[in-house]
């Protein structure tokens, strides 16, 4: 009898370890993937909230990598999307262009949008070598800790991630993981046309 049990529990080990590591986006799988990043990183997945289930409006201050200091009371009245990134990041470098196209086309179109970027776990030179290098013009929050991620609600689960808050500044929209220009645009786009 015990060794009919044996039998048993060798048979279904391998299928209950095959199940818990089938997120492919959880901690312990991408840890086994050793690759050592040391970060979750995001799919791409794409979460909205309807308007009458936003909670409270985000508001949080910084310093730019440039050192002047910056407010989302700066982007009141305006659709704030919020990039939380770093330059350590290889999903987060790839977006980058996709974002500074996003935010030219809004520039070019005077949408009433404000981007901001968010950088994580960088010196000020390293991240500002990176926007540099990715030809990047819109404003990031210089690295602080995380105290401003503290004010995201708890919306920040992996790297990249993001944001897209209505004109009072209410999480509406994230994008857990890398973006692109038409999904980001085409969010901002839905959240414009609540003001109609």
């Amino acid at each position: 009898m015990r060794k009919i049990v044996a039998a048993a529990v060798i048979a279904i080990l391998p299928m209950s370890l095959a199940a818990c590591s089938s997120d492919t986006n959880s901690i312990s799988a991408q840890a086994n993937k050793g690759d050592d990043k040391n970060y979750v990183s995001g799919d791409g997945t794409v979460s909205t909230v309807a308007p009458a289930d936003r909670g409270k409006p985000v508001s949080f201050s910084g310093t730019l990598l440039n050192g002047q200091k910056w407010s989302s009371a700066q982007a009141d009245g305006k659709v704030l999307v919020v990039n939380v990134w770093g330059a350590w990041c290889p999903p987060c470098q790839k977006e980058l262009p996709e974002l500074q196209k996003a935010w030219e086309g809004w520039q070019k179109a005077d949408e009433p949008v404000q981007l901001i970027g968010i950088d994580q776990r960088d010196s000020v030179t390293n991240a500002q070598a990176t926007l540099t290098a990715k030809g990047i013009t819109y404003p990031s929050l210089a690295d602080d800790g995380g105290a401003v991620l503290l004010s995201l609600q708890d919306s920040v689960t992996a790297y990249p991630t993001t944001l897209v808050l209505d004109t009072q500044h209410r999480i509406a929209a994230r994008v857990s993981g890398p973006t692109t220009y038409l999904t980001l645009t085409g969010l901002v786009s839905d959240v414009l046309k609540e003001k109609s």
